[in-house]
């Protein structure tokens, strides 16, 4: 089996149909990527934000959990934010969680992992930011990779 990346289209609906959001690998540290995807989320869309960190207790006012079993309720898309060593396993996480999306944040590319999320049933992306793919598709992504605040009449047909 090769994987294929789901179509720009594709991801919009996965997008579209994800309710709740958990971030494995969520860091308070300002300045990783984690970070400003979180704070995107929780400000800009209307997913339900998990984190998921063994080492930390709280981010942004939200609970942090030790790992995806221990989420109040199973994640639709879960977000992750691991070193490439890491994958097989937060795979086999994202599985049992009955999570419906494997999605691999910029840089981290594993095919058999992918491989592994079909087979389990899962929509697999790798190597894209969902905070970029998210504003893209909500109109909120200019040129310049955020929201410039221009007041526009283009109607949002995204949520």
């Amino acid at each position: 089996m090769t994987w294929t990346s789901p179509s720009a289209a594709q991801r919009r609906e996965i997008l579209l149909d994800t309710k709740r959001v958990a971030l494995v690998g969520a860091s308070a540290n300002t300045a990783r990527p984690s970070y400003f995807v979180a704070t995107y989320l929780l400000s800009s869309t209307p997913y339900e934000i998990y984190f998921v960190n063994p080492r930390l207790d709280s981010l942004l006012g939200s609970p942090v959990y030790p790992s995806l079993k221990d989420l109040p309720k199973p994640p639709d898309l879960v977000s992750v934010f691991r070193k490439h060593d890491d994958l097989p396993g937060v795979a086999e996480e994202v599985i049992d969680a009955g999570a419906k999306t494997l999605w691999l944040q910029l840089g981290l590319w594993h095919e058999p992992v992918a491989e592994r999320g079909v087979e389990a049933g899962l929509n697999v992306v790798m190597n894209r930011c969902v905070k970029i793919e998210h504003a893209r598709f909500a109109g909120g992504l200019h040129l310049a990779g955020f929201d410039t605040g221009v007041i526009s009449s283009r109607r949002n047909k995204f949520r």
